[in-house]
């Protein structure tokens, strides 16, 4: 078994000893990825949607480099600050993931880097 790290510049650096993802047995795990503005290390401006965007459209460019799909993921877990943020959280997520949406956890976490709003973690066959 070979593991293979995924890096691009679109979404933004690991900040610490851990990859973008890593694609393992025909499945791409991606780190979680917070609404962090590539190049920068600063969150997007706005709310809960803006945030919850950035998120996603960060975790597309890794599994687009990773040679896949946010139409091949099978499993979300998503991170919230803020339980009361879910419906609107939920409504921008299943824009992403209009049809046949991956089975998901839905947590509420006591704090996120750089106290965002928002974290999603992916896997996804590749």
């Amino acid at each position: 078994m070979t593991k293979q790290a995924v890096q691009t510049d679109h979404a933004p650096a690991a900040i610490g000893p851990y990859s973008q993802a890593i694609i393992v047995n025909g499945l791409v795990f991606t780190a979680g990825q917070t609404p962090i503005v590539p190049g920068t290390r600063t969150l997007v401006e706005g709310g809960i949607q803006e945030q919850t965007r950035q998120v996603l459209e960060n975790v597309k460019a890794i599994l687009e480099a990773a040679g896949t799909s946010l139409d091949k993921v099978v499993k979300t877990t998503v991170f919230l600050k803020d339980m009361n943020d879910f419906a609107a959280m939920n409504e921008v997520y299943g824009s992403y993931f209009a049809s046949t949406p991956p089975a998901r956890s839905t947590v509420q976490v006591a704090r996120l880097p750089l106290d965002a709003m928002v974290e999603i973690e992916t896997i996804a066959l590749l």
